[in-house]
């Protein structure tokens, strides 16, 4: 696979969530994973898109890594798992240990999710797309259901507030009803200085907006995820 000019492997951080998680992250039911079309954007080594699909659903990942073959990525995501331990086990004050009771629970589970969505990867590649937000290469209203982790808001500090709109009018293009994004804090926990602005943008456009609580929590004060949708659906 080509690779895109400028794209360094070393820049990626290839790091997922497992199927579980993005249910409780999201409140995804059976019945949605039964009947929407998804879209997991960015969806790095999340198992979301392999296990739902594995139950009848019908979820495409799409992320800006999956310019790297999966042997790559899952090498460099067994690495970035060791690191991200590593590095946390600093701050552990920062987390809440009740969905993980510790880091070494929370480092199966990430190497849970990475080697599922690499084996899924290989097994079903057409439903791991490159793409480099905020431009997608779907067609209007493709989806119902676009689900985003752990990207827009929390890092604020670094991705412009032209950016986050620009993809957000992006995501929503795809979207028939209705975009998910969690969580809404930055990477210091506190909630982002953007969501007020993306609420705004969003009545602008004519969309609904929500913030639900959620009953996940891993990252401290991480327990909202932002909704909007589609107000002409």
């Amino acid at each position: 696979m080509e690779v895109k000019k400028g794209l360094e492997l070393d820049r990626i951080i290839f790091i997922g969530r497992t199927f579980e998680e993005y249910c409780s992250m999201f409140h995804i039911t059976p019945e949605e994973i039964a009947s929407l079309r998804i879209l997991d954007c960015p969806g790095g080594a999340c198992s979301f898109t392999a296990t739902a699909n594995s139950q009848g659903g019908r979820v495409v990942s799409a992320d800006i890594a999956y310019a790297y073959p999966s042997q790559e990525l899952y090498e460099k995501g067994k690495r970035d798992i060791d690191h991200a331990i590593d590095q946390m086990s600093k701050v552990k004050d920062r987390y809440v240990w009740s969905y993980f009771s510790d880091l070494q629970e929370l480092s199966v589970h990430r190497n849970e999710a990475l080697e599922l969505c690499t084996h899924d990867m290989i097994e079903h590649p057409n439903c791991y797309v490159e793409t480099e937000l905020p431009s997608l290469p779907f067609t209007d209203q493709q989806f119902d259901l676009v689900l985003s982790a752990h990207f827009l808001f929390m890092y604020s500090d670094r991705l412009s507030q032209a950016f986050h709109l620009a993809t957000l009018t992006e995501l929503m293009r795809v979207a028939r009803q209705e975009i998910r994004i969690y969580p809404i804090t930055q990477l210091d926990g506190d909630r982002s200085f953007l969501v007020e602005t993306i609420i705004n943008y969003a009545k602008q456009m004519g969309w609904k907006s929500e913030i639900i609580p959620i009953s996940y929590e891993f990252q401290r004060g991480a327990v909202h995820m932002l909704s909007l949708t589609n107000a002409n659906e």
